[in-house]
């Protein structure tokens, strides 16, 4: 009976352990009625098959004229400007001038010859020598992106942060604080999301997140990834909203935030009426691509 009274107590502590470390932010909270039912073109409204491809001026100017908020990736070039990126490596979605490829170039699955390296391997100069796919239009800076959006819709920025180099965040940040419109911050980096706590807390900052293993169980093993999976780092973030794949809307941790907590749910990415009509059930902000929502920009009936 001893013993099972003991292992009763143990079982209590770790639940409480478990709920303090995925605990959200709880006080001084900020407002978050510019977001909630508030639809987020993933990238722009693009199509990498016209001249509107993903993370392009042309694809911002397209979201905002629609009225949809956006949701975009910023990164730092080698010479430390922010620029609007969403992979580290360049090969998916730039390209060289048509004639004038490299014999290093890398190939691509659909035999389309990519950029080699990472974007911060390329000043901002070097980098207005590529092209976004086919199109016309090349990598921008997050200034230019920001002077043009000019607080017309509002913007969820992914910090894309490789490992511990927070360089990033103060340069960003620096260019938020003189920016009218609104926003938030997000990133899969709990360091980054923890720099805002400490540097700019008044900015409501989300935890992007996955269920990794299961998404992609040959690439994403180990406990870290487990960790991230169940959002463990809260404790260090106190994230005031969580972003994750909506497939995997029943991962207990995200519900929890949510149901016991309160806190802001954001889904990425829908890419259909049919996932949108399923992700209002248990999320509160969308994050969409591939399709363009019927009801347009807003949801009214969560």
């Amino acid at each position: 009976m001893f013993f099972l009274r003991v292992l009763l107590v143990i079982l209590i502590i770790l639940i409480l352990l478990y709920l303090l470390m995925i605990q959200p932010r709880i006080f001084h909270k900020p407002s978050r009625r510019e977001h909630v039912s508030v639809l987020y073109a993933h990238r722009g409204l693009f199509d990498n098959n016209s001249d509107a491809p993903e993370n392009s001026m042309a694809a911002f100017r397209k979201a905002v004229q629609a009225g949809y908020g956006i949701e975009l990736d910023v990164q730092l070039s080698k010479d430390g400007i922010p620029v609007i990126f969403h992979d580290f490596t360049l090969a998916r979605v730039a390209r060289y001038e048509k004639g004038q490829e490299p014999a290093d170039a890398v190939r691509n699955d659909d035999g389309s010859l990519g950029v080699k390296g990472k974007v911060e391997d390329y000043t901002f100069e070097e980098l207005q020598n590529f092209h976004l796919m086919d199109s016309e239009e090349k990598i921008p800076t997050f200034e230019s992106f920001l002077q043009m959006v000019d607080g017309k819709v509002p913007l969820i920025v992914e910090l894309k942060i490789e490992m511990t180099d927070l360089s990033l965040c103060p340069k960003v940040d620096a260019l938020l604080r003189d920016y009218k419109g609104v926003y938030c911050i997000e990133s899969f980096n709990p360091l980054g999301v923890r720099w805002y706590k400490k540097n700019h807390s008044e900015v409501m900052r989300g935890q992007l997140s996955d269920w990794f293993f299961r998404d992609d169980p040959t690439l994403y093993r180990g406990p870290l990834y487990f960790m991230l999976t169940n959002l463990w780092f809260n404790f260090l973030t106190r994230p005031d909203f969580i972003a994750y794949n909506h497939k995997f809307y029943y991962n207990p941790s995200r519900m929890i935030c949510r149901g016991l907590y309160r806190n802001v749910a954001a889904a990425w990415t829908i890419k259909s009426e049919e996932e949108l009509a399923k992700a209002k059930k248990h999320f509160d902000i969308y994050i969409f691509d591939s399709f363009v929502p019927k009801d347009g920009p807003k949801v009214l009936d969560n």
